[in-house]
């Protein structure tokens, strides 16, 4: 992708990569992505917000150079220092000899170690601050955990241009610019939920707080920094509104208890039951349906873990662990927003029954509140099995009232 004017003033100098297929190791991108960054002009001043992966530098230096000389820039602009925002900055400053660095304080703090120099030319952006860059101005507005502590927005009023950084971007890569152009809108909106699920989806009270910092904003463009710069009349309002639906409270009058486990020859599935008739029995309202975790999507498990009351996790125990599905399943909690959420353990084992104190240990580090007596059965349940499995899905089910 070459440089592109957006504006009289503001142009894009980003990179493509096209083939990136995992991002963070935390989300698939099977539309690739990009790593936009801008170049806004005054009468008197340059600014270049957010720099690029380092892997692109060269590219990056290209588009840049087609715009200005790099000696030119005053301001480097950085609304979050990821390093697919700020990689390829060691590489860039000695060419801007005169940049002064704009970032948050924890930005500012951040990017030393990234970069691993503790003397850089540095500027703590503080909420409200502004650059003036003749005859035109812009604003610094904090935007916490959108979505690491030091992200902000940066506003030109006079161009009613957002400069948004990872807020309502997309890991999706087309040969353009802006949205106007995008050439399979369905494949895009996809991409923008899995992004918003994936980054600003543990974060949803703060992107509430995000949207209203935009109240009253004139926005006519939106510059992301991935996908497509969106603009009014077209995606924006598309994307704005997504944001604000996906971010509302769940609002569910029952109690959700999910289910989930994993069974070698059917014994834990019999214990999942057993802990079901106990919870309706103390909760008989209860949403508390049972997921064998090999037959369902893991979207779709994730999903209803993530937004249960509480929820019960079984395992056998085979060579001496929990089974590779229920680690997958638990590696798709949102720590954030489960901390103390109730939970059961349980699961059939023959020979040591580890599974039970290993699901243990990984849920109490996620800091989930996890229940003291977890069900362990060893081979077939007995009928005490199964009445001691109700009873504990009665107690357990009790705390939650």
């Amino acid at each position: 992708m070459a440089s592109c004017k957006l504006t009289d003033n503001i142009y894009s100098v980003g990179t493509l990569n096209p083939n990136m297929r995992i991002f963070d190791v935390i989300m698939t991108t099977e539309f690739g992505t990009s790593y936009n960054s801008y170049i806004v002009k005054g009468s008197e001043k340059t600014a270049l917000i957010e720099v690029c992966h380092l892997d692109f530098f060269d590219r990056y230096i290209e588009n840049i150079r087609e715009v200005c000389d790099p000696a030119e820039i005053d301001y480097i602009i950085l609304n979050h220092c990821e390093p697919d925002h700020s990689g390829a900055l060691a590489r860039l400053l000695p060419l801007c000899p005169n940049a002064q660095i704009y970032v948050s304080q924890a930005g500012s703090i951040y990017l030393k170690n990234i970069t691993n120099c503790s003397s850089l030319p540095v500027t703590v952006a503080k909420d409200g601050s502004s650059i003036d860059l003749g005859g035109r101005v812009l604003k610094f507005i904090p935007a916490p955990f959108l979505h690491w502590p030091d992200s902000m927005f940066t506003w030109s009023e006079s161009d009613g241009v957002l400069f948004s950084c990872d807020f309502l971007g997309s890991h999706y890569c087309e040969p353009y610019t802006l949205d106007t152009r995008v050439t399979y809108p369905s494949c895009y909106k996809s991409a923008v939920k899995v992004y918003y699920d994936a980054i600003f989806g543990p974060f949803k009270p703060y992107v509430v707080a995000g949207l209203r910092k935009l109240d009253g904003l004139d926005i006519k463009m939106a510059c992301t920094s991935h996908g497509p710069v969106l603009t009014s009349g077209c995606m924006l309002e598309y994307v704005l509104d997504r944001y604000a639906e996906w971010s509302c409270p769940v609002e569910n009058g029952k109690i959700s208890i999910p289910i989930f486990f994993c069974s070698a020859y059917g014994n834990t599935g019999l214990i999942a039951q057993e802990i079901r008739n106990g919870i309706l029995e103390t909760i008989p309202d209860a949403e508390c349906e049972i997921y064998d975790i090999n037959e369902h999507p893991m979207s779709e498990l994730q999903y209803k873990l993530n937004t249960s009351s509480a929820f019960a996790v079984g395992s056998p125990t085979i060579n001496g662990d929990a089974v590779a599905p229920v680690w997958n399943l638990l590696s798709h909690v949102d720590a954030i927003n489960n901390k103390k959420k109730p939970v059961l353990v349980f699961g059939s084992y023959g020979w040591s029954g580890e599974a039970i104190p290993n699901l243990t240990v990984r849920l109490t580090g996620l800091k989930m509140t996890v229940y003291s007596d977890a069900v362990k059965v060893q081979f077939v349940p007995s009928e005490a099995d199964f009445e001691n499995a109700r009873a504990t899905g009665k107690s357990f089910a009790g705390q939650l009232r």
